[in-house]
């Protein structure tokens, strides 16, 4: 159970925009949220997890790829002990799927197909560290779609 009041609150943003489309709203809460946390400067766990929800209300393109950048770069300062302590049954390594595959989706939406393939192919390698739960088939999936859309491509 996520015990870290930050996430907690970055994950209302989620089911503002998953369970209830509002997209805007998220994007103002995760706003809010990474001026209190201070931007890039903030606790990497929360700067992680909050860019990786921005990149999702994002109606451009190019901001969705620099929030997903922003999500890598902050997952790569993480340590499993750090995820932990915040309530998250994932460890760092089982981030970077998701991580990836988001970059790989806005390399193909940007036409660059080298680099949206070699993402997919860092997700897939990453892709053990997760579990066989509903998360892990979600992600699956997607890479799935990905890959079947770049070979069309």
């Amino acid at each position: 159970m996520i015990t870290d009041a930050t996430l907690a609150r970055i994950n209302q943003g989620v089911q503002l925009h998953h369970h209830q489309g509002q997209r805007e709203a998220a994007r103002d809460v995760f706003a809010q949220i990474w001026d209190e946390i201070g931007g890039e400067q903030g606790d990497p766990l929360h700067v992680c997890v909050l860019a990786h929800a921005m990149a999702d209300v994002q109606d451009d393109v190019h901001q969705e790829l620099v929030w997903d950048q922003r999500a890598l770069t902050a997952a790569d300062l993480l340590t499993d002990a750090r995820v932990a302590q915040a309530g998250v049954t994932l460890p760092v390594a089982g981030l970077y799927p998701s991580l990836h595959l988001n970059l790989a989706e806005c390399y193909r939406k940007l036409g660059d197909l080298g680099r949206a393939r070699e993402y997919l192919q860092r997700a897939q390698a990453g892709i053990g560290a997760l579990g066989d739960d509903e998360y892990a088939q979600l992600i699956k999936g997607g890479l799935d779609r990905l890959a079947q859309q770049l070979t069309s491509e």
